[in-house]
């Protein structure tokens, strides 16, 4: 299983919200120059972040975009969940269990392995909230 490039850009772009939480909107352009992601790739993700509830817009001269909430109570699963859709190791899991009903449900044994895994990996991403990663964002920043 890989995170796609929407998920990764997703979660850069929602760092650099979290770093400049509580300073008001920031443009669409400013972000996408400091993560280095192109603005049209950008605007649609924001658009899934928007509907999900995560980040809220602005307009006019002094519009963009800020956290909808405060970084400590958004986890990096939200995001990926919201521009990804749901996460899971293999298709016949999902949040529920199962998500298409297989006919050899009952015979598979690998469906305990996926489950631990699909369970783990949900763990780790709901654990882990822009707090963290903003933190981080900042322990790594050159020194000036």
């Amino acid at each position: 299983m890989r995170i796609t490039t929407r998920g990764r850009y997703g979660l850069k772009a929602m760092v650099e919200l979290a770093l400049a939480f509580g300073q008001g909107p920031i443009s669409l352009k400013n972000i996408a120059a400091n993560q280095e992601i192109s603005e049209y790739y950008l605007e649609q993700l924001m658009g899934s972040l928007r509907k999900a509830g995560l980040v809220k817009s602005a307009r006019g001269a002094q519009g963009g975009y800020e956290l909808a909430r405060a970084p400590s109570e958004i986890s990096s699963g939200d995001v990926l969940r919201a521009v990804e859709g749901p996460i899971s190791p293999v298709e016949c899991i999902d949040e529920n269990g199962c998500r298409e009903p297989c006919e050899k449900i009952d015979l598979c044994s690998t469906r305990l392995l996926w489950l631990r895994m699909h369970e783990q990996l949900n763990k780790v991403l709901d654990s882990t909230t822009l707090e963290d990663l903003r933190a981080e964002a900042e322990r790594l920043a050159p020194q000036s």
